[in-house]
């Protein structure tokens, strides 16, 4: 009979990306939450509220990085540059979800502000296995929108190290468009191959490494000031009434209406007058009735404004 040696136990190999994720501050464990599913239902709740409470206070730290990277997008898209969102999972949809909104509340074209998701629009809905991991992905997206450099590129990544998100940033910056990393961990990755660094930490989440929460919260509110302030100092707002709106609904038709009579104190036949001679245009109809113009003498005074009401306005004589 032969006699065997007993083998010694291999000690396992370490994990890089364990221990990478081990040491962010979104993936942290929560003790003191370890119970958390023998609570009743309301106390959860409060518990999540409270968590949520937070996130508009780390949003805060980083206002003046987002002021100055909304001041250089707005000047680029002044230029006829491009807003471009990268991201994967839950960082992806959300761009996707800001970059599908800004058509119908600011009149833009579908290809002014684009949002690119790792796996590209089934992973939407689903996961698409690997796409997070691959810059060249990012790479191939990017080229498909022959990038200048009056574009920008926001990565997208709660932790700051999503490949995706890098490959999309440091393509874009080579190529000499500008760069932003959004990220949720100090010190990452992101930020640091982005030529701007918006860091909003909120801390570890509720269920542990579920960056869909307090992660996700942020860079929604984050987004929410990017697109809608850029388009702010672009004159698509007159005062903070939506002016550009694209009324492609019956909702939508009324709000024109309604945004009409806040800006000029018209009554209802000057403003049906005033939308029809403009074709729907809303910032067109409060020209024509502010300044007592037709509406082609309304779209060229804009035209030579750069679309900014308040200037068109100022051009008008009286």
């Amino acid at each position: 009979m032969t006699s065997h040696t007993p083998r010694s136990p291999r000690t396992p190999r370490p994990d890089p990306l364990l221990s990478q994720l081990s040491a962010l501050p979104t993936e942290a464990f929560r003790a003191d939450l370890a119970e958390i599913d023998r609570l009743p239902t309301l106390e959860i709740a409060r518990l999540m509220n409270a968590e949520d409470a937070g996130v508009p206070a780390a949003v805060r730290t980083q206002l003046p990085r987002i002021a100055a990277v909304i001041d250089a997008v707005a000047a680029r898209m002044g230029r006829g540059g491009r807003l471009v969102y990268a991201g994967a999972g839950t960082a992806g949809r959300l761009g996707v979800l800001d970059a599908s909104e800004c058509p119908p509340t600011f009149n833009t074209e579908p290809g002014e502000v684009v949002g690119l998701i790792a796996g590209g629009p089934d992973a939407l809905v689903s996961s698409v296995e690997g796409a997070e991991d691959s810059r060249e992905l990012a790479v191939a997206d990017l080229d498909a929108l022959r990038l200048t450099p009056d574009d920008t590129v926001v990565g997208v990544s709660a932790s700051g190290r999503t490949p995706y998100a890098l490959g999309a940033v440091e393509h874009a910056r080579a190529l000499g468009a500008l760069t932003v990393g959004l990220a949720c961990n100090p010190g990452s990755a992101l930020a640091s191959a982005a030529e701007h660094a918006v860091e909003v930490v909120v801390g570890p989440e509720l269920v542990t490494g579920s960056t869909r929460l307090k992660a996700g919260t942020a860079q929604k509110l984050v987004l929410n000031m990017l697109s809608t302030i850029t388009m702010i100092r672009l004159g698509k707002t007159y005062g903070n009434l939506m002016v550009d709106v694209r009324a492609s609904n019956d909702k939508l038709r009324a709000r024109s209406r309604r945004i009409v009579a806040l800006a000029t104190g018209a009554g209802d036949e000057e403003i049906e007058a005033a939308l029809a001679a403009t074709g729907g245009e809303v910032k067109h109809a409060i020209l024509v009735v502010l300044a007592g113009v037709d509406g082609p003498t309304a779209a060229r005074l804009l035209e030579e404004s750069g679309g900014h009401l308040r200037a068109a306005l100022a051009a008008t004589p009286g």
